[in-house]
């Protein structure tokens, strides 16, 4: 099977927002500075208005260059066209829940969620088997009906995104059944320096993908580092 690589030459305008829902934990609020600083406006959700304009003030201080605003998850979701959901894996049907009548057709929800054993006390080298078949297809079946969900960034370090220092030049994997949506989800992370998608088929590939995740964790633990994913051996042409 052929792995598509994704370019970013037409990217999204600077006034199209993305509500990251999780902010303000530490892969989420990484992906906040890394996209302020891009230049993409983030509005940051959380459970807790509060905690939410605290992390938002956080992101200011760390990329003063860009826009940042903290919101209740809901009002998040319902202020932008894409949302990426980073959250722990005992969380996310609770969040979709609550968020649910703020969505709507053609959002883009990106999916970062992993089934990680942490979430019910085990090792977070291990995953927990999930009936859909993925963390990713759970939200599929919790959204509403016409919004577009693809699976990404599960094997980004959250240490790696926040030191806004660190070189990254690695690749993020992205499932999802339609190209065009998996296309859309590329062309937003992609505007982060050092990060390119890797089209990995449709999102029943995203049981593979998140579970890499735990494989990540026990590499970086083994080796004290953050390492990261690139694929080899991509063909040069772009998406067309």
């Amino acid at each position: 099977m052929a792995l598509t690589l994704y370019s970013a030459a037409v990217a999204p305008s600077p006034t199209d927002s993305v509500a990251i829902i999780g902010a303000s934990g530490a892969l989420g609020f990484g992906l906040a500075v890394r996209l302020g600083r891009a230049g993409v406006p983030v509005v940051i959700g959380s459970r807790d208005s509060a905690r939410a304009q605290e992390a938002a003030k956080r992101a200011r201080e760390a990329a003063p260059g860009g826009s940042f605003s903290g919101e209740q998850n809901s009002d998040a979701a319902a202020a932008a066209e894409v949302v990426i959901l980073s959250v722990p894996f005992r969380n996310q049907s609770e969040i979709l829940k609550n968020i649910r009548d703020s969505l709507r057709p053609d959002q883009l929800l990106i999916d970062a969620t992993v089934p990680l054993a942490a979430a019910v006390s085990g090792r977070a080298t291990r995953v927990l088997g999930v009936w859909q078949g993925s963390a990713a297809q759970v939200a599929l079946e919790m959204v509403p009906e016409g919004v577009k969900v693809v699976s990404a960034l599960h094997t980004v370090s959250a240490a790696s995104l926040a030191d806004l220092d660190h070189d990254l030049a690695q690749d993020v994997l992205v499932c999802g059944d339609l190209r065009e949506d998996k296309r859309r989800a590329a062309r937003l992370i992609e505007r982060i320096d050092g990060l390119r998608c890797v089209d990995c088929g449709r999102l029943e590939m995203a049981r593979v993908t998140e579970s890499m995740t735990a494989l990540m964790i026990s590499i970086n633990a083994k080796h004290k580092t953050h390492a990261g994913i690139r694929v080899t051996g991509l063909p040069d042409d772009r998406w067309e």
